[in-house]
């Protein structure tokens, strides 16, 4: 498996426990494949609980961190049209994030089915 997007839920489930994020995550760190968007590091420090700071910083340093480009910023530009004009409308950073993973030739590990296109990403359920 080539490089991989780490959508902002799944680092969620992972830094709370979750032992199916943890078993998608741990072999991606391994083989040096988990990349996560700097939009990404926004959303977790926009939802972190206090004392989950530490884990998310630890969380954070384990992945390569992906900017928005130029290049980035005009893709999510051309997704956000092509996607209203079939009939979904997806958030600006779900874009941008899509537009990484696109650029970069990543796919994109979610637990979100309706903000990521089935060709693009890598579908995880969490495990109760």
């Amino acid at each position: 498996m080539h490089g991989v997007i780490v959508d902002t839920n799944i680092a969620i489930d992972f830094l709370r426990g979750d032992q199916s994020s943890h078993d998608l995550i741990v072999p991606l760190w391994k083989a040096n494949h988990a990349h996560l968007s700097v939009l990404s590091i926004y959303e977790l420090y926009a939802g972190m609980r206090p004392k989950e700071k530490d884990a998310t910083d630890a969380f954070i340093e384990a992945c390569i961190v992906e900017p928005v480009t130029p290049e980035t910023a005009r893709t999510a530009g051309e997704l956000f049209r092509h996607y209203r004009q079939k009939g979904l409308t997806l958030g600006s950073v779900d874009c941008l994030i899509l537009a990484t993973a696109k650029v970069k030739g990543f796919r994109i590990a979610t637990r979100n089915t309706k903000h990521y296109p089935a060709e693009s990403a890598i579908l995880h359920e969490r495990k109760s």
